[in-house]
């Protein structure tokens, strides 16, 4: 494993940026993340990235993985630099916006739980989670 303490999605919590992650943490992680998402009703994706087209492909990747009907970006603004993508799934919108120093991965935040024993309407935020980590 890259870091032991890697064992469950909350490990990731402490990051800023994904962490390098070994093909059995990968294979973990996502059977743990596609379990938990299965108790909410919709997503929010958050991606840092170089660029837009990385942030673009990263959610494409979600998207296409998990059988999601593709959202549609509000602006067709290509940036070259860092960015951070917000993307809606109970919208289906995708926002882009140019923005330095942030790490590199992407968020996934779970809404409309379909138990009351999860409590809250929102659930947790899973990642950071490396950018290419449904590109299969």
């Amino acid at each position: 494993m890259s870091d032991p303490a890697i064992t469950s999605l909350a490990d990731l919590n402490r990051f800023r940026s994904a962490p390098q992650l070994s093909s059995h943490e990968r294979k973990d992680l996502k059977n743990e993340l596609i379990a938990e998402m299965h108790h909410f009703a919709w997503f929010t994706v958050g991606v840092m990235a170089p660029s837009s087209t990385d942030a673009m492909t990263c959610l494409r990747d979600l998207e296409l993985a998990m059988g999601w009907p593709p959202m549609k970006c509000e602006e067709g603004t290509r940036i070259e630099s860092g960015v951070f993508l917000k993307a809606n799934q109970s919208t289906g919108c995708i926002r882009i916006r140019a923005e330095a120093g942030l790490g590199e991965g992407f968020l996934i935040s779970g809404h409309q739980a379909e138990s009351q024993q999860l409590g809250p309407q929102s659930g947790p935020t899973w990642g950071p989670l490396p950018l290419d980590f449904f590109h299969d």
